[in-house]
């Protein structure tokens, strides 16, 4: 039996913050939330054991990154063309940050799923990489190579990202 009343409070607290994640780590809404949705299932099922351990936001991200890996199904980016493209305000000019946005998920499409992982955990949560190995129990080194191998990629496929960070 779980203690309801803390995992809903420590959803909704939280629930934002775990959503962003998932959809870093998939790059798509919908896998996101099939992620989270996973994600939380598992973690409500053991939400006693959770507590006792102490941070319950890391072992609910560490029990995400777990469902993540185990997936099998493939991911794949689907796109919709349309006749007429969307009004946007005239004031406002998003144009470049879409553009970004759009190049930097096609090319983190390309990663595998562990070198997602590892770019977020790295990047995004600004881990060092002794800690990206335990909490993906890999080796330093391990995570060296998918850091490496990744970036790699990234630079091939969409250089003109570089171009973005560094004018």
């Amino acid at each position: 039996m779980i203690d309801t009343e803390s995992f809903r409070e420590f959803v909704a607290a939280r629930g934002l913050a775990l959503s962003r994640t998932a959809f870093l780590l998939t790059g798509d809404h919908a896998h996101a939330e099939d992620l989270l949705q996973e994600t939380l299932v598992k973690a409500a099922a053991g939400w006693r054991k959770i507590m006792t351990a102490g941070d319950p936001e890391a072992y609910v991200r560490k029990i995400m990154l777990n469902q993540l890996r185990t997936w099998r199904r493939p991911r794949r980016l689907t796109f919709v063309s349309t006749a007429d493209l969307p009004e946007s305000p005239a004031h406002e000019d998003r144009s470049a940050q879409t553009e970004l946005k759009i190049m930097l998920r096609h090319a983190l499409a390309l990663l595998s799923p562990r070198q997602r992982i590892v770019l977020y955990l790295r990047f995004y949560e600004d881990l060092p990489e002794a800690e990206v190995a335990a909490r993906l129990d890999c080796s330093v080194g391990t995570v060296k190579r998918h850091t490496h191998d990744a970036l790699k990629r990234l630079r091939r496929v969409a250089p003109q990202l570089l171009e973005r960070v560094h004018p």
